[in-house]
């Protein structure tokens, strides 16, 4: 006797057929060179290093974000330090090239591509609007960084690295070799 656990019928072939490109974890492809493989450790050392510094004082960090006086800052304080945390943990399946879905590695990849982005607009925001803001908040509140271009070439120098890396590891949808 076949025991049902869910509501859907287990004869639904549609359902069956869509549901697979969820769940069936494929293998990375190797990265194209060396040298894009050692990019893309670098930027995996980088995100780490500011999640966990970041993580590690979150409560201060959501302070930190709100002294940027960003539009709406308390609120937009809280979800932008939820949103760089939570994109920095999460492209690191593609980076570290884990058994991912095809759709979550490609939504990882994204993800990594998001940070450099989030991080450029916050700094050139600091650079142009807040000059009496004393941390950058790279390594959360654990270290204090001066905002200025500095910081600004370090996040295109992150987006540089992201590029390279998704170029060395470009997911297909197809299965992987």
């Amino acid at each position: 006797m076949i025991k049902i656990t869910t509501f859907v019928d287990y004869k639904d072939k549609f359902y069956t057929k869509n549901m697979k490109i969820f769940v069936k974890p494929t293998d990375s492809i190797k990265p194209k060179t060396g040298e894009s493989q050692t990019a893309t450790y670098m930027y995996v050392a980088i995100l780490v290093i500011f999640a966990l510094a970041q993580l590690f004082s979150f409560d201060e960090f959501i302070v930190l974000i709100e002294s940027f006086k960003l539009p709406n800052y308390m609120l937009t304080a809280q979800i932008l330090a939820s949103i760089i945390v939570v994109l920095e943990v999460l492209s690191l399946p593609f980076l570290l090239r884990l058994k991912l879905s095809p759709r979550m590695r490609i939504i990882s990849m994204v993800f990594g591509w998001l940070v450099p982005i989030v991080w450029l607009k916050l700094t050139l925001w600091l650079v142009f609007t807040s000059p009496a803001v004393t941390n950058i908040g790279f390594l959360g509140t654990v270290i204090d960084l001066i905002p200025g271009w500095w910081a600004v070439f370090i996040s295109l120098a992150m987006g540089l690295l992201a590029a390279w890396a998704s170029w060395g590891m470009w997911p297909t949808l197809n299965k992987a070799k």
